[in-house]
């Protein structure tokens, strides 16, 4: 059965790695498993290329919890540690008017923008700004709406104003219900929008962009068939039609998953920055 899913965890038997593939336990806010792959001889089998896989999994996201400032530290740590230094693009893929697939967009919205504020503000100003790292937003919308591939998008702004690294957010797929709105998972190998759900673009990456691309996603839906395989243990007939499932309350998850990650992206690229600085930029 070809089993859809973005996350690298699923991909893997955990109690029997391949050669080349290693894998850390770590976190306290989340239960973080991170998966280094060494090497892309395993890109035809798992579906993941060489890279670092971080998955930091809790209780529902779609939920306000006690320890959220702690979240979103721990999720600050763990991207800070796939970022080099210089300027950031911070690409929200997706549809926004789509629920299950606006978390892209809903949160490039909240990632505070400071690349033009040195150019913009007087001198006096532009001192008081000077500790800011310089931060470009983008959520271009999808194909279907713009006649543009993201890729295309991208790479144009990326040639344009030269960032050191884009960080893509996106909606993922996975194929274990457990982690439908509970799971945000980090990559520095990159991301082919849509590829969960069979509707795979052009690929974000180091070798189709010149620089590193950090993919951070959250899944939100699961395909119909696997979650009938895993729960009944048997074949699916071919007549039976299949559908991408999406947890009931997708409005609040597709909201508060955007949030969380926001605050994380801006807690990790802007240090002076204070957990309760970040939360009165929403």
């Amino acid at each position: 059965m070809n089993v859809r899913t973005d996350l690298a965890l699923e991909q893997i038997n955990e109690d029997n790695l391949p050669d080349g593939v290693k894998k850390y336990r770590r976190g306290s806010a989340f239960e973080i498993t991170e998966i280094v792959i060494e090497n892309d001889n395993h890109r035809h089998t798992i579906g993941k290329g060489k890279g670092r896989y971080i998955t930091l999994e809790s209780g529902s996201l779609s939920r306000y919890c006690g320890n959220y400032e702690d979240m979103a530290q721990e999720l600050a740590d763990e991207l800070k540690s796939m970022l080099p230094d210089g300027e950031i693009l911070v690409a929200g893929l997706g549809n926004r008017d789509i629920t299950p697939d606006a978390i892209g967009p809903w949160t490039a919205e909240k990632v505070l923008a400071t690349r033009h504020l040195r150019n913009e503000l007087k001198e006096n100003e532009a001192d008081f700004l000077a500790s800011l790292r310089p931060v470009s937003c983008l959520a271009g919308g999808v194909l279907g709406q713009t006649g543009i591939e993201t890729a295309e998008l991208i790479k144009s702004v990326c040639r344009e104003i030269k960032p050191s690294v884009v960080i893509a957010v996106d909606a993922l797929a996975c194929s274990d219900i457990s982690r439908l709105g509970t799971t945000i998972q980090l990559s520095d190998s990159g991301i082919s929008p849509g590829s969960g759900v069979a509707n795979s673009r052009k690929e974000l990456s180091a070798k189709s962009l010149g620089i590193p691309v950090i993919a951070v996603g959250i899944p939100t839906v699961v395909d119909m068939h696997t979650i009938l395989h895993s729960c009944g243990e048997c074949e699916i007939p071919e007549d039976i039609p299949n559908m991408m499932v999406t947890p009931r309350d997708i409005d609040r998850l597709s909201e508060r998953g955007a949030e969380l990650i926001a605050c994380g992206i801006n807690l990790a690229l802007q240090p002076s920055f204070s957990f309760e600085d970040v939360r009165g930029l929403f």
